[in-house]
C-alpha cells in the first residue's frame, strides 16, 4: 500500500473511531435518509403522474410493480450489505486489497444476476405479472411498466451494490448524489412522457428505466474516483467461501426484501379476491398501492437513520470500540422514533388529503384514507425493529439478523393478513401491516436490551474485548 493510500486509510480510521458517535451517525445517516427520501419521491412521482390518468387500473399496475422491484432489490441488498460489511471490516484493518476483492466480486455477480433476471422476466412477462397480482384489467398496464423495470434490472442491482458499499466506506454523501440524480431525472421524465407526450404507464416505466441507468453511471464514476476500495476484473475472487460469506451476512437483507415482495404479492392477490367480491378489485389494489408508497416514504426516515448506523457499527465493532457501538444504537433508536412520530402525526390527521394528492378517485380515497391512518400507527414501531436488525447484520451476526428480518413481512404479517382478511375482508387488508409492525417492534425490544446488557462497555482493545469478539464470532 502506497503512502497516499496509507494516509487515506489512517484518516478514515480516525474519523470512524474518534468522531462523536451521535455526530457520526447523523453525518452518515442524513445523506442516506435524503437519498431514500428522494428515491421514494420518484416512486411517488410515478404514483402521482399515473394518478392523473384517473384510472384505478393504471394505479393498480404501480402497486403490482412495487412487488417486482422488491424482488430485484432483495438480491441487490443482499450483495450490497453483505459485501459492504466486509469492505468496512477490511478498511478498519487497513486492508484495501481485500476490500476491493469484496466489492468487485459482488458488483460483477450482481450484474450477472441482473442480466439473467432480465432474460427470464421478459420471456415470461404475462404470467409473471399475473403471479404478482394483476387483474385482467390491470395486466396491460402492468406489462407496459414491468417491461421497462425488467430491462433496467442490471443497472438497478449494480447501482444498489455501489450505493451500499459507498455508505459502508463512510461516503454516504456520494451515494446520495447518485440516487438523487436518478430521482430528479425520473420526475422530469414522468412529466415529459406522461403529462406532455401522453404515454401513460408505458412512459412511467420508460422514465424509470432511463433514470436508473443514468444513476448507475453516476454512482460508478463516483465509486471509481472517491472510494478507497477498487472495482476491477483482477480483484474478482475465485474463492467460493468469499461469496458464501457475503451471502451469509447479506441474508437478512434478502429475507427482508424477499418477504416484502412475497407479502406484497399476497396482498395484491387477496385485494383482488376480496375487492372482487364487492366489485372493487382494481380500486382496492390501487388504494393499497398508494398507501404502501406513502408508508415506504415515511419508513425510509427510520431506515435511513438506521443505515447511518451500519458503517458506524461495522467499523467500530471490528476496531473493538464496543461502547461506541452501544451509543450509536441508542442514538439511532431515539432519533428515528422522534422523526417518524413527527411525520406520522400530520399524515394521520390529513390522510384523506394525502391520498387525494396521488389518486383522485373517491372510491380509492375512501379505501385508502383509513388504511393510511392505520399504517401510521404501525410505523411508529419502525425505529425499534429496523436499527437492531441492521446492527446485528453490520457486526456480522447473520443468524440473529436473519431471524429479526423474518418478523415484519413474514412471521407476523403473512399469518395476520390471512386471518384478518378471512374475518373482516377489506378491513383486514387495511389493518394487517400495522398490527405486524407493532408486534415486530415489541418482539425486537428484548434484542436491543440484550445487546446493551451483554456487550462490554469498552473502547480499548484489551484482552477482555478481544476474547469477547472471538467468542461472538465462534457463535455466529
Amino acid at each position: 500500500m502506497n503512502n497516499l493510500a496509507t494516509n487515506t486509510a489512517e484518516k478514515h480510521y480516525i474519523k470512524m473511531t474518534q468522531t462523536p458517535v451521535a455526530k457520526l451517525v447523523v453525518l452518515l445517516g442524513i445523506p442516506t435518509t435524503v437519498s431514500m427520501l428522494i428515491t421514494n419521491l420518484y416512486n411517488l412521482a410515478d404514483t402521482y403522474f399515473v394518478g392523473t390518468i384517473k384510472n384505478p387500473s393504471a394505479q393498480g399496475a404501480i402497486g403490482v410493480l412495487f412487488t417486482l422491484q422488491s424482488i430485484i432489490q432483495a438480491v441487490a441488498f443482499m450483495l450490497g450489505h453483505g459485501s459492504g460489511s466486509y469492505v468496512a471490516k477490511e478498511l478498519a484493518d487497513k486492508n484495501i486489497d481485500k476490500a476491493s476483492r469484496y466489492i468487485s466480486s459482488a458488483f460483477f455477480l450482481g450484474g450477472i444476476f441482473g442480466f439473467v433476471f432480465m432474460a427470464i422476466g421478459l420471456a415470461t412477462l404475462t404470467p409473471f405479472m399475473r403471479l404478482l397480482g394483476s387483474t385482467e384489467t390491470i395486466l396491460p398496464y402492468a406489462k407496459d411498466y414491468g417491461m421497462w423495470v425488467i430491462i433496467s434490472c442490471p443497472f438497478l442491482v449494480c447501482s444498489l451494490i455501489l450505493n451500499n458499499c459507498l455508505r459502508y466506506e463512510g461516503k454516504a454523501f456520494y451515494a446520495m448524489i447518485g440516487l438523487v440524480s436518478g430521482a430528479v431525472i425520473n420526475v422530469a421524465g414522468d412529466y415529459l412522457f406522461i403529462s406532455v407526450l401522453n404515454m401513460e404507464v408505458f412512459g412511467a416505466g420508460l422514465s424509470t428505466a432511463i433514470s436508473q441507468t443514468i444513476s448507475f453511471v453516476i454512482l460508478l464514476v463516483l465509486y471509481i474516483k472517491k472510494a478507497q476500495s477498487k472495482i476491477s476484473f483482477k480483484h474478482i475472487s475465485r474463492d467460493v467461501k468469499l461469496y458464501l460469506a457475503v451471502c451469509k451476512v447479506g441474508l437478512p437483507s434478502l429475507i427482508r426484501q424477499g418477504l416484502n415482495s412475497i407479502s406484497s404479492g399476497l396482498l395484491n392477490n387477496l385485494s383482488k379476491i376480496y375487492g372482487g367480491k364487492v366489485g372493487l378489485a382494481d380500486e382496492v389494489i390501487a388504494a393499497m398501492s398508494v398507501v404502501n408508497r406513502c408508508s415506504s416514504f415515511i419508513m425510509c426516515i427510520g431506515l435511513g437513520i438506521s443505515q447511518g448506523l451500519q458503517p458506524v457499527a461495522s467499523f467500530n465493532y471490528e476496531a473493538k470500540k464496543y461502547a461506541r457501538v452501544k451509543r450509536a444504537l441508542i442514538v439511532t433508536v431515539v432519533i428515528g422514533f422522534l422523526t417518524v412520530l413527527c411525520i406520522c402525526t400530520p399524515v394521520f390527521i390529513f390522510a384523506d388529503k394525502v391520498i387525494w394528492l396521488l389518486q383522485k378517485s373517491q372510491t380509492v380515497i375512501d379505501i385508502g384514507a383509513p388504511a393510511l391512518r392505520y399504517a401510521t400507527l404501525g410505523l411508529i414501531f419502525v425505529p425499534l425493529f429496523t436499527p437492531v436488525n441492521m446492527l446485528y447484520q453490520s457486526i456480522r451476526k447473520a443468524w440473529t439478523a436473519s431471524l429479526l428480518s423474518l418478523l415484519r413481512n413474514g412471521l407476523t404479517f403473512i399469518p395476520i393478513l390471512i386471518v384478518t382478511t378471512s374475518i373482516w375482508g377489506i378491513l383486514g387488508i387495511q389493518i394487517s401491516q400495522p398490527i405486524a409492525d407493532a408486534l415486530t417492534g415489541l418482539i425486537s425490544l428484548p434484542f436491543i436490551i440484550h445487546f446493551l446488557k451483554t456487550t462490554p462497555s469498552i473502547d480499548e482493545a484489551d484482552g477482555t474485548s478481544e476474547q469477547y469478539a472471538e467468542d461472538e464470532n465462534n457463535q455466529n
